[in-house]
């Protein structure tokens, strides 16, 4: 036997996408595409002096005395696939890459040890045509190579305790998924049950227990569930459950139904296999109104012991705790959840009208305190209410949900989002995100509130990490998809940041917030007409709100065409004559029109009227042209982000 010899080494492995369901299909064209990937890889490697260690049937473990010529190999891995699949569409052949740096042990012309069983370990978390790194590797290649990398945080990895700070590279060869998650995770996702009641103003509380449901499971650490935005662009879908699961990237799928007659509630609900569609478990329940609460704990219990998911003890004590013992204000707090998350100025009204229902009959319900924060910071902060009469009654709701009950992921987040947008105390907005992702690191609302703050504070990587965490959890809400294009806007990265708005219109080309901030990118790249026609389609969408016609007139003079900006500023100022019109907004058109004396006038203002538009002041683009003035730092000042 050979001795043991051990250096230290890049370790690559390689793993091709899809194999097993390709072997499943033909097993022949399976072993031609992996023989042809390897021809690839081990091409790739000779030129970059890599070793190929083994193969591992559908990849490639490989060995590199340089980090840079591990990572410089695998770009042109991918690139060369690349260039593969576009000649032949039909059979695409991808893979996911992993790179380490670290100790190993050569026995055999075989290599074993920590570095190749974190690379085992990370290679998973790479995308379809991608490149995952760890925190060795980066600091070698970090200024060294012409691809742009993307922090990843430092994901749980099975088996190895110590954290690993994870990155990307960003590779058009990149196709986006939902986060694929190792096997003791599965992802779940709980379609919107439907309503058998023939009552059409009992949808409300079909898609109340649905969201209930998807909260409580939410709750279980060993599950990964999917935020109610994505499924509910399910409800009434004539896809599969298979085609759902896959859209989604989820393991497991529970559909079902829930019929309301008087004081009485059946549900009947099925959890089936993502990829085959057949049943793993099903059950029917017919309950009191007020047993509705047990009934989902008891779906929840189920559902765990089908995909044979550890409950913990806390966890066990959450699902078995009703939030009400009342069934009239729990049926007033679904309807204010439900008229909360349709974002009108009447809807956010009506909710609140609902939610004060719900805490006449029960004025220990936290989860309605929290919604009348949330309703509350809505108008604010989509400025249908003024925020110095909207931000302090969401903020004494947060912290009355909050002392009712400090284990509500959701009054955290809530309390977070004042104490950011309002209150302007970033440390303790901070400490209210984190400790809602700690009690429900599920909960995507707290995770995309959190990157908003980190993008303020200029911590743009680790606001990216976020927002692709709320994108994981909730991968076709258009809420998230949009944030994510903010984020690599005020990263600077425009290219990406269209690219991104483009997919979020693609999921609905009639969401306004899209087309809306879509014309930022394109005003830094000069392409004003492209803005121009993105913001006028946001100012029919939103039938000529404040904000649209403002970021048109930002346009307009940001493009030279200051008649045309001079006229939305006057038809702004008009309108402010009869209701609230945010000095922010003004204040944008001056800054397009390069009048500085009237844009910090309007700012100074826009701070007086605690606007929450500020909080990105520091790092949006758009004001580029006053850093100089030493206005702005005084303005930075009061807002404590100097």
């Amino acid at each position: 036997m050979t001795a043991e010899v051990r250096s230290l080494a890049a370790v690559m492995l390689t793993d091709m996408v899809g194999y097993s369901s390709i072997v499943q299909r033909d097993e022949r064209l399976a072993l031609r595409l992996v023989q042809e990937q390897e021809r690839i890889v081990r091409g790739r490697l000779k030129v970059r002096r890599g070793r190929a260690v083994k193969s591992l049937g559908d990849g490639v473990l490989a060995e590199f005395a340089s980090a840079l010529d591990a990572v410089e190999c695998a770009v042109e891995i991918q690139r060369a696939l690349e260039r593969r699949n576009a000649r032949r569409r039909a059979v695409r052949v991808e893979l996911r890459i992993g790179i380490h740096l670290g100790d190993v042990v050569h026995r055999d012309r075989d290599v074993f040890g920590d570095a190749v069983n974190i690379v085992a370990r990370i290679e998973p978390l790479s995308d379809p045509g991608g490149v995952c790194l760890t925190q060795p590797v980066y600091d070698q290649v970090r200024n060294r190579i012409d691809v742009r990398i993307e922090a990843l945080g430092t994901p749980a990895l099975k088996h190895i305790e110590t954290p690993v700070p994870t990155y990307r590279l960003l590779l058009p060869s990149v196709r986006p998924r939902a986060a694929e998650l190792p096997p003791d995770r599965p992802r779940l996702a709980v379609l919107p049950l439907a309503n058998l009641s023939g009552q059409a103003e009992d949808e409300y509380f079909a898609d109340g227990i649905t969201e209930e449901l998807i909260q409580m499971l939410s709750k279980i650490t060993g599950l990964r569930v999917i935020g109610r935005t994505s499924v509910m662009r399910f409800k009434s879908s004539a896809a599969s459950p298979a085609e759902i699961a896959r859209e989604l990237g989820v393991q497991s799928v529970l559909e079902g139904a829930i019929r309301k007659a008087g004081a009485r509630v059946r549900v009947t609900a099925r959890l089936l296999d993502g990829k085959s569609g057949e049943s793993v478990w099903s059950g029917e329940f017919d309950r009191q109104v007020e047993d509705v609460f047990a009934l989902q704990s008891e779906i929840s219990r189920k559902i765990a012991g089908s995909l044979e998911v550890r409950i913990l003890g806390g966890e066990r004590a959450a699902l078995q705790r009703p939030i009400t013992s009342d069934p009239d204000a729990h049926a007033f707090y679904l309807k204010g959840r439900a008229l909360l998350n349709r974002r009108t100025a009447d809807s956010l009204r009506a909710a609140l009208g609902e939610f004060r229902y719900a805490l006449r009959e029960d004025p220990a319900l936290a989860e309605a305190h929290a919604g009348a924060a949330d309703a509350f910071s809505t108008l604010a902060w989509l400025e249908f209410a003024r925020p110095k009469e909207a931000f302090p009654r969401a903020r004494a709701a947060a912290l009355r949900a909050v002392r009712l009950d400090p284990a509500l992921a959701e009054a955290h987040a809530s309390l977070g989002f004042v104490r950011f947008l309002y209150d302007r105390a970033w440390v303790e907005a901070e400490t209210e995100f984190r400790r809602s992702i700690a009690l429900n690191p599920n909960y995507p609302t707290a995770h995309q509130f959190y990157s908003d703050l980190l993008k303020a504070l200029g911590r743009l990587d680790e606001a990216l990490v976020e927002v692709e965490r709320a994108r994981e959890l909730d991968p076709l809400s258009l809420g998230i998809n949009t944030a994510r294009g903010h984020v690599l806007y005020l990263a600077r990265r425009y290219d990406e940041a269209i690219d991104q708005y483009r997919r979020a219109l693609a999921l609905d080309p009639g969401f306004a917030q899209a087309h809306l901030w879509f014309g930022r990118p394109y005003l830094e790249k000069g392409r004003y007409d492209a803005a121009i026609a993105e913001v006028e389609t946001a100012v029919r969408l939103t039938h000529e709100s404040t904000m649209s016609l403002a970021v048109l007139g930002h346009a307009h003079a940001s493009a030279g065409h200051a008649r045309e900006a001079r006229a939305i500023l006057a038809r702004l100022l008009r309108r402010g004559r009869t209701q609230y019109v945010p000095s922010y907004w003004i204040a944008l058109v001056h800054v397009g029109l390069d009048d500085r004396d009237q844009a910090f006038r309007w700012l100074d203002r826009a701070d007086r009227e605690r606007s929450a538009w500020l909080a990105w002041i520091k790092v949006e683009p758009r004001f580029d042209g006053l850093r100089s003035d030493p206005r702005f730092p005084r303005l930075l000042r009061r807002l404590k982000l100097a």
